[in-house]
């Protein structure tokens, strides 16, 4: 028996299509409400909807990447005006997207453990995207989710409409709007040739990192026209003295202009921005000085009252010294020398 569904609120619109928050309601049963996000697209966003699912159905399981309900097809329905619509049904993060999150935070600007661990979170979900042959192609807070866990928050990659294997051509690359994805987290070479590589979605994770430290949108200063003009000379976002030095390091890595010298997710991860960091993943782990203690012996003392014991002092000690007699040498009185003189 199909669940009950009622429609709660807009949540907002991706690549291709709008989502909306619904509440499934098993029918004869009393558990808990089922709350899901579910995408709608139209006929003419079918390709691009089911490349999203076939990649999402590749990452089932993957702990970064959001998660569909049911068996990863799409479902058919109809609009309020009769037309044919297409919907993936996901799980919904209730804390929203990346922007919108930090939009409750002063200024904008995270908190720097947290943007460490978001750091951690997108790269341990770009390792999975790239690990299959994909690129996100569209990395940026609209497309990150929040979900609170407990006592913190978890981030999750989305929208996987824009998607390609690594080295295909991109569709949406034309004249007139030469990006693959959104124009202000789009690397250079992108504006070249639309071509899908792995390290383009590296030069956006730092554009997401700069955004979570400073609240500003990267190039916020720039027309979008002069934007294209801009990475062809191979000009990277400004990156302000307020960043810490680690940090600093980490965004130049990703902002690389020549792309081989971002490396990968993976070598990002063990960046030494994110080293020494608790949380679990592909982090690596702070270094521990393991110290081995010697075992303790067992002590029984019986408690007895405490006894006051008086040490005469020892007598003073003198050096014995044998005494011999003495000798007196009487040695013979010379005689006097005259002082007369004789008289003849």
């Amino acid at each position: 028996m199909q669940p009950k569904t009622e429609f709660v609120k807009f949540l907002g619109k991706g690549s291709y299509g709008s989502v909306d928050l619904v509440k499934y309601i098993k029918r004869n049963d009393s558990s808990l409400p089922l709350y899901a996000a579910v995408k709608t697209a139209e006929c003419e966003d079918y390709d691009s909807l089911q490349r999203e699912i076939q990649i999402l159905s590749k990452l089932k399981g993957c702990q970064r990447i959001v998660q569909c309900y049911g068996n990863y097809t799409l479902e058919e329905d109809f609009d309020v005006s009769g037309f044919r619509v297409y919907k993936i049904v996901m799980e919904y993060a209730a804390a929203g997207n990346l922007t919108t999150f930090m939009d409750s935070y002063k200024d904008r600007k995270l908190p720097e453990t947290m943007i460490k661990d978001f750091t951690r979170m997108i790269l341990q979900g770009l390792v999975s995207v790239h690990s299959l042959g994909y690129v996100h192609c569209d990395l940026k807070p609209d497309n990150l989710l929040v979900f609170p866990c407990r006592q913190s928050y978890e981030l999750k990659i989305s929208d996987f409409g824009s998607s390609r294997k690594v080295g295909e051509y991109s569709d949406c690359w034309e004249v007139d709007l030469p990006f693959v994805g959104t124009p202000i987290y789009m690397s250079p070479e992108s504006v070249h040739n639309g071509v899908a590589e792995k390290t383009l979605d590296l030069w956006s994770l730092g554009c997401i990192v700069l955004e979570m430290y400073t609240g500003v949108s990267p190039w916020s200063e720039v027309e979008f026209e002069d934007l294209a003009p801009i990475l062809l000379k191979g000009k990277a976002p400004e990156i302000p003295e307020s960043v810490p030095c680690d940090a600093r390091k980490f965004l130049e890595t990703c902002f690389a202009r020549n792309p081989k010298e971002r490396g990968s997710a993976s070598d990002l991860l063990f960046h030494w921005f994110l080293r020494g960091e608790v949380i679990s993943g592909f982090s690596l782990p702070p270094l521990k000085l393991k110290i081995k203690l010697a075992p303790e012996k067992p002590t029984n003392f019986s408690k007895k009252p405490l006894k006051l014991k008086i040490i005469p002092p020892k007598p003073p000690q003198f050096k014995k010294v044998e005494i011999k007699p003495l000798k007196v040498k009487i040695m013979p009185l010379k005689p006097p020398a005259s002082s007369f003189v004789s008289v003849q």
